[in-house]
């Protein structure tokens, strides 16, 4: 009985610290991993390579969170949305967290490039700087800019598994075209959920775009953001060297995020701003993985 009571107890400690690595972003993150990996080998670049990609990404990006946690767990008691995360309760002291997300970022660094090149490792350590330095302690909290260019943190790994293939160069434009659709898809991504959760920013003094300039121009910002995001795929399906199925389910996925997007601008509602957020998840899953079957096939 006391075996199954440590055991348990070790295993929410576990759990514990895991969520401070918040696993679900890295999922998204890790999406477009993958598939730029596909893309530049033009096929599957290798199992081991694949793997070991995606252990030393995951250790950047849980390094990130696990300080971004550490950083914002003040703002993070005060938001109902945030208010249960280990570190905002103190489940998880902060010096821990601190900790770990040190050790996770030495550790991811040194994992790519031992296993995978120093390139790599270099743009996945640059990552979680930008993040922390950039986003969080310079930006979150004083502008509502600060998703737009915070966003390049989470661009950061299309970079990286593109490089992760040998004889893959940055000096192709593919990389940076997939960057920068995963780049004007986050913004209004983000604002999308800002606008559920725009009193939680507000009571945490976080100057989001729906908190300062309202939902209407939250969703007018929503729409423009919507037709660069087809400018930037239009761009990519002409200049990323990729076939018909990239073609056909970029666009598609794209003219169905701007109906989307036009809905909210008339209704201006939360429903509508959480239709076109759960949306986008699947949508930047969706374009990557086509991208990587165009590839292949």
């Amino acid at each position: 009985m006391h075996a199954s009571g440590r055991y348990e107890s070790r295993r929410a400690a576990v759990r514990r610290y895991v969520l401070v690595t918040k696993p679900r972003i890295i999922e998204l993150l890790l999406v477009t991993t993958v598939p730029s990996m596909v893309v530049a080998a033009r096929g599957w670049p290798g199992t081991w390579l694949v793997i070991a990609t995606v252990l030393g990404g995951t250790m950047s990006a849980g390094s990130a969170n696990a300080l971004n946690n550490v950083i914002d767990r003040d703002i993070d008691r005060i938001m109902a949305r945030t208010a249960a995360r280990p570190t905002a309760t103190d489940e998880v002291p902060a010096p821990h967290a601190l900790v770990l997300g040190l050790v996770l970022g030495v550790a991811g660094f040194a994992w790519l490039w031992a296993f995978v090149n120093l390139l790599a490792a270099l743009l996945a350590t640059s990552a979680i700087l930008f993040y922390v330095f950039v986003y969080t302690l310079g930006l979150k909290r004083r502008t509502s800019q600060a998703v737009v260019i915070g966003g390049i943190a989470g661009c950061m790994p299309v970079l990286t598994g593109w490089v992760a293939v040998p004889g893959a160069t940055l000096a192709d434009a593919t990389p940076w075209l997939l960057f920068a659709v995963m780049f004007w898809w986050q913004p209004p991504h983000f604002w999308a959920l800002a606008m559920k959760y725009r009193e939680d920013y507000a009571r945490a003094g976080l100057p989001m775009l729906p908190v300062v300039h309202g939902n209407d121009e939250a969703t007018r910002h929503i729409l423009l953001y919507s037709y660069l995001l087809l400018s930037i795929v239009l761009i990519t399906v002409v200049g990323a060297g990729l076939g018909w199925m990239f073609a056909t389910v970029a666009v598609g996925l794209t003219v169905g995020w701007l109906l989307l997007a036009h809905r909210l601008r008339r209704t201006r509602t939360v429903a509508d701003a959480m239709r076109l957020f759960h949306y986008s998840t699947v949508y930047v899953a969706l374009i990557f993985i086509a991208a990587a079957v165009d590839a292949v096939l």
